[in-house]
């Protein structure tokens, strides 16, 4: 069959990478980036390291407003559907990207599948929220990642074409993270890190914090962001912060103390997987990364009122954090013996030779 597939964000290109390698092995895709990140350590790096083929189409949008954005995909990706006369539409994930591509698609009558269905934080402040619920109202196949998720979308009506899959994540973290550590087994992690300050960090294993800050609800609001970086700024070991584009515009213009602080440009996947394993714990906003810490058994704070990843709270291996500078220093320095062992909601790491056979079949 003929797939196009719409990417645009760092954790869907994570996703890709063994979704193409299995789908391609018997179909076509055509691979659509909307070019929704653009900074060469957020997008071209990942192309190489995870080994996905090259673009075939780069839509180049950028930045702006939401608005401006969703329809400039919108129009591009349209555009390609007609000319290319896909079976099909595959999108990942909560972002514009993914919205764009599932409108595009489903206008024209072209069968959309949604890998990372269901997912939800019942938070329609978020951006991410409103995407993934309206992508997969309209979607063919509900490619769910864990039970939760297919519980979420019975909730709201929709039980056919819903499918449980295993985390695709999950796959790529077991792919490379004994290629992350070999590669930094034979080479220094530094060359592969762009400093703002002239200096270079000792990665000694579990005698740092790694963290990562880039949500709306966060960066938007300079109260909460001056809060974050006063709890990273107390906490008792150094915090390594490869630092979004985005909020580094945002904190500019801040009076932010960073002593305890090592802020870098965005980093690679491999690089990411190696600061992750080598960390104490990760302390972050983001959705996939709360995930790569479960994955590879780290402990995790997440600075938000509340997760659609909600697996990742049993056991405590993550935790949600008010935004106020003792609360994030507390859950961030807590014990660790009360963990218990995790589960295997997530699969099997087999998701992408799962979803492709569900696709396989839908097209026949």
């Amino acid at each position: 069959m003929k797939l196009l597939t719409v990417i645009g964000a760092r954790p869907q290109f994570i996703k890709a990478a063994p979704f193409s390698k299995c789908f391609r092995e018997n179909n076509t895709e055509i691979l659509v980036h909307t070019g929704q990140h653009y900074d060469s350590n957020m997008s071209d790096i990942f192309f190489e390291e995870l080994h996905i083929p090259r673009p075939d189409y780069n839509l180049n949008v950028g930045s702006g407003s939401h608005g401006k954005q969703t329809g400039k995909m919108l129009e591009g990706i349209e555009a390609i559907i007609i000319k290319e006369k896909p079976d099909g539409v595959l999108v990942y994930g909560d972002t514009n990207s993914t919205l764009a591509g599932a409108l595009a698609s489903s206008k024209l009558h072209i069968p959309v599948f949604h890998i990372e269905a269901g997912l939800r934080s019942y938070n329609k402040l978020m951006p991410e929220e409103q995407n993934r619920v309206l992508t997969d109202h309209i979607s063919d196949l509900l490619l769910c990642p864990t039970n939760t998720a297919i519980e979420n979308l019975r909730k709201e009506g929709i039980t056919k074409g819903v499918y449980y899959t295993g985390d695709i994540m999950y796959d790529a973290v077991l792919n490379n993270i004994q290629i992350a550590e070999e590669k930094y087994n034979r080479i220094s992690i530094n060359g592969d890190i762009v400093y703002n300050l002239n200096t270079q960090f000792d990665f000694n294993k579990e005698n740092y914090y790694l963290a990562t800050i880039h949500r709306a609800e966060n960066t938007d609001d300079k109260e909460k962001i001056t809060k974050i970086f006063k709890a990273l700024n107390r906490l008792d070991k150094p915090v390594f912060l490869p630092l979004h584009p985005r909020t580094r515009h945002i904190i500019e213009n801040l009076e932010i103390s960073t002593d305890n602080i090592v802020i870098t440009n965005p980093v690679g996947y491999l690089t990411m997987l190696y600061l992750i394993t080598h960390s104490v714990m990760v302390i972050t906003d983001s959705g996939g990364l709360q995930k790569e810490a479960y994955f590879c058994k780290k402990p995790c704070t997440t600075l938000r009122d509340q997760t659609e990843w909600v697996e990742t709270l049993e056991g405590n291996w993550n935790v949600l954090s008010e935004i106020t500078p003792d609360e994030i220093i507390k859950k961030s320095q807590r014990e660790f013996d009360m963990m218990t062992p995790q589960t295997s909601t997530f699969g099997d790491g087999r998701a992408a030779e799962k979803i492709c056979s569900i696709i396989e079949q839908f097209n026949n």
